[in-house]
């Protein structure tokens, strides 16, 4: 057991406090990694307000990379000293989804997440929960081996944990969610950073027309950066309308990156008859949708939802890692700025900002 610094969470609407930890060794199957960046994602946020219970005190955060300290007795595949990402939803390998392809469904996720002791204490002894069972926001953590990929040397740290969470979302959604073919029209709703991998991943799927929709003007510009043909400003007018009235009766597909039940029926009204709506913002509990029944009875259009990529996590994150190699996924543009680890409450602040994409902690400054 060792002795750290993290940013905890003590009470919903509260600022995250610094502050000393004890983590515990690593099982047979986890490795310790000491954590140079983490992105900060609007999922944290849902924790921090109460929007998503959880069990407190707790550390957030989950979009990470670093450095393997200390591996486990029966880790065979990493060693001290190599680049790692850390991937949200590890895989039994096992259950039928898993078997399927579908990793991020696995069905056996609580049962190989738990540990005989916790992850986390106060130095009190009380346990400490982690958000996803990973907790990012501390200097030091751990997670299974087959939650984690090397990430090879020419991917720095600060860019490489965006394929953690928000890029493997958005362009997950695109290729294993939604599956845009080449050619077809899409339309995206909220350019954030979940949003602006969807719309890279529309671009890498060779999609002919690329609709950002936002409320702010300086992410839509960004948004062109990523690879929109259109942009839309949902507050100068009815997006639905907008889009309608520039190509026709609708897109061949549309993504909702916000996470409400007002964007999730745009989203619906977006696509022309046999066309598919694919939610992939994450909506506070209990939200709930009213979507006219004749779309799918008479004009035949598909919702569905994408959660974290919707396939195999380790697989997608490497191979997302050289599409970035090659120069064709955009990750240093998606880095608005890098800060402290003792300006993370501010850093959560700066994200209500439209000029920010993605703001990425440096746990080792």
């Amino acid at each position: 057991m060792i002795d750290t610094t993290a940013a905890v969470l003590t009470a919903v609407n509260e600022q995250l406090e610094l502050t000393t930890i004890r983590v515990d060794d690593p099982e047979p199957h986890e490795v310790r990694v000491a954590v140079t960046n983490v992105g900060l994602c609007h999922s944290d946020l849902h924790y921090m307000t109460g929007t998503v219970p959880t069990d407190l005190p707790v550390v957030v955060g989950h979009e990470v990379a670093g450095v393997v300290e200390s591996v486990g007795s029966e880790v065979t595949g990493l060693r001290r000293g190599d680049r790692v990402v850390g991937a949200l939803t590890p895989s039994c390998g096992r259950c039928i989804n898993c078997e399927a392809g579908r990793s991020t469904q696995c069905r056996r996720l609580a049962e190989i997440r738990r540990r005989p002791r916790p992850a986390f204490q106060t130095t009190s002894g009380r346990s400490i929960e982690r958000l996803g069972a990973i907790g990012a926001f501390s200097r030091h953590i751990l997670m299974r081996e087959d939650a984690l990929v090397k990430l090879p040397d020419d991917v720095p740290l600060h860019v490489g944990c965006l394929l953690a969470c928000c890029v493997i979302t958005g362009v997950g959604a695109v290729f294993r969610g939604a599956q845009v073919r080449p050619g077809s029209t899409v339309a995206v709703i909220g350019c954030g950073g979940v949003g602006s991998a969807i719309i890279q991943g529309a671009r890498l799927a060779g999609a002919s027309v690329i609709v950002a929709i936002d409320l702010d003007d300086a992410r839509l510009k960004a948004a062109r950066g990523y690879g929109a043909t259109h942009v839309i400003n949902g507050g100068d007018c009815d997006p639905v309308a907008e889009l309608h009235r520039r190509l026709g009766d609708g897109v061949d597909y549309s993504f909702e990156a916000v996470g409400s039940a007002r964007t999730a029926a745009t989203a619906l009204a977006l696509v022309r008859p046999t066309g598919t709506a694919c939610l992939v913002g994450i909506a506070p509990g209990g939200t709930e949708l009213s979507v006219p029944a004749s779309n799918f009875f008479f004009e035949e259009k598909r919702l569905i939802g994408s959660y974290m990529g919707s396939g195999q996590a380790r697989q997608d994150i490497g191979q997302l890692a050289r599409l970035y190699q090659q120069g064709r996924l955009l990750l240093d543009e998606m880095v608005t700025r890098v800060i402290p680890f003792a300006e993370i409450n501010e850093g959560f602040e700066a994200m209500k900002s439209g000029d920010v994409t993605r703001i990425v902690v440096d746990l080792q400054s």
